[in-house]
């Protein structure tokens, strides 16, 4: 990080220019160092939007012969911070993450807001019965099962392998 993008500024005497405040600079570090660990305390990492923060979910999938099965990690989040939504094939996740954090002490003021948001959408085959979605949401891992169809699972067939003569 360049000097110079540190803010606010002030007038250093007999500097010839501007310098930070000593009380700048430490809330300036400290805040480069939590946004740099910030991604590897949560599984969630975190991306800089153009101010916002957008953060990358975590999410493993799998098939078996009934059903399409994905698991979403959304580490402090809630089943109200999350919209799933199944439309035309395609499986959407979505949600809003807010924090805010407050200190006082005898000398320090400090209050620090953080936000961010995800989108993931996964195109799926025509075969899942939409009315038996379900979805669960517990110590911030989401489980979205998307039953096959009567049809889909009886198209799947296991062939016997016998051996060779």
């Amino acid at each position: 990080m360049a000097l110079k993008d540190l803010s606010p500024w002030h007038h250093g005497k007999g500097t010839g220019g501007t310098v930070p405040s000593m009380t700048d600079l430490h809330h300036e570090v400290d805040r480069v160092f939590e946004d740099f660990w910030r991604g590897f305390a949560s599984p969630a990492l975190f991306n800089d939007n153009g101010g916002a923060m957008t953060f990358d979910v975590r999410v493993d999938t799998s098939e078996d012969d009934k059903a399409y099965h994905v698991v979403a990690e959304l580490p402090g989040m809630t089943e109200k911070d999350v919209e799933v939504t199944f439309a035309d094939n395609m499986l959407t996740i979505s949600g809003e993450k807010k924090a805010e954090k407050e200190v006082k002490e005898e000398n320090l003021h400090r209050r620090e807001r953080s936000f961010g948001s995800f989108r993931r959408s996964f195109t799926l085959p025509s075969e899942v019965d939409e009315g038996k979605i379900a979805a669960t949401f517990k110590d911030g891992v989401m489980t979205i099962d998307l039953p096959k169809t009567e049809t889909a699972q009886k198209k799947a067939k296991k062939i016997t392998i016998s051996r060779g003569k």
